[in-house]
């Protein structure tokens, strides 16, 4: 399905600033993804998970003069900064909310604005190109993310203005819907492990790169193949419900999942859901109760892959 050409404020996310000499190395042992792959042509998803392998935050990592910044829902930003503040006494790091400090855009179709602002982006996703201050990220074929320095925001808006749409922020999450990309927002912290919401499908999860804070748990899920809530991809004849609205299957007598995202699409709406595997086989899927509006399963732009999953 062809994406409309667009451009919105991604109001919705914060950014957290880890910076210092030992930066990289601090946060290695702190996310799923693996930093030794990041330079300033790559950008990566990941997590910051428990003990126990739930995720505490997900988050697009990339690198920055002097350090690393990450993106991530903007009400987990807070206590994720508290809580990394404690394994960094030691480091030389400095953690910071830089949320007032950067404007990020999301864009659709926007190629040639991009080119206009001398940023030629790869389509692999993933990829970082930059001129001056501007940051462009390649989030799939049809979307990026445009970062600059807050002080910049209005001129730049201006100036995408004059080339596209502004769409609203639900339009720029209908495409993150659509790409199968799940994130953790506040409530779902500590829901899921990396796998039910396919991170480790979309770059987000590294099997090589050794010790990490839920590491165990997570490669435990990988390599036994006991995962039995993953995402899915459901459509909705009804207005988009909230995150972390549960889900009910006639198959259980309890919920059967949880709403990871949603978003509208005109009078419908479309979502992803971790579900038990036996009720999404099943797909008799309703929101909030037996009762509840009935979803549709949907696909995912994605196969997975654990043998290609676990080469990372």
């Amino acid at each position: 399905m062809a994406t409309p050409a667009f451009f919105c404020p991604l109001t919705h996310e914060g950014v957290l600033a880890v910076r210092g000499p030992d930066a990289s190395k601090f946060l290695q042992g702190q996310v799923t993804c693996n930093l030794n792959y990041l330079n300033e042509n790559t950008s990566s998803l990941g997590a910051r998970c428990t003990p126990k392998g739930r995720m505490l935050s997900s988050f697009r990592v990339l690198t920055v003069e002097g350090g690393l910044l990450l993106a991530m829902a903007r009400e987990l930003v807070e206590s994720q900064l508290t809580d990394l503040k404690k394994y960094a006494v030691f480091s030389k790091s400095v953690l910071s909310d830089e949320s007032a400090s950067w404007a990020r855009f999301g864009l659709a179709g926007a190629n040639a604005a991009l080119a206009e602002l001398g940023l030629a982006l790869p389509e692999e996703p993933g990829s970082v190109v930059r001129n001056d201050m501007l940051v462009a990220i390649r989030i799939d074929s049809q979307r990026a993310e445009l970062w600059a320095p807050a002080e910049q925001g209005e001129a730049l808006a201006a100036r995408l203005a004059a080339r596209l749409p502004e769409a609203t922020l639900d339009q720029w999450l209908l495409g993150q819907v659509r790409a199968g990309i799940g994130q953790v927002f506040g409530a779902t912290r500590e829901l899921f492990v990396p796998q039910m919401i396919n991170l480790q499908a979309v770059g987000g999860v590294s099997f090589k790169k050794g010790c990490y804070t839920g590491q165990e748990i997570v490669a435990r899920m990988q390599y036994l193949g006991k995962l039995k809530r993953r995402l899915k991809r459901l459509g909705l004849d009804a207005q988009a419900p909230m995150v972390g609205t549960q889900l009910f299957s006639p198959v259980h007598g309890s919920s059967v999942g949880e709403v990871v995202l949603a978003a509208p699409d005109g009078e419908r709406a479309e979502l992803l859901a971790v579900l038990q595997e036996d009720a999404a086989e099943d797909g008799r899927i309703h929101v909030g109760s037996l009762d509840g509006p009935a979803l549709k399963l949907l696909e995912l732009p994605y196969t997975l892959d654990a043998d290609r999953e676990i080469q990372r």
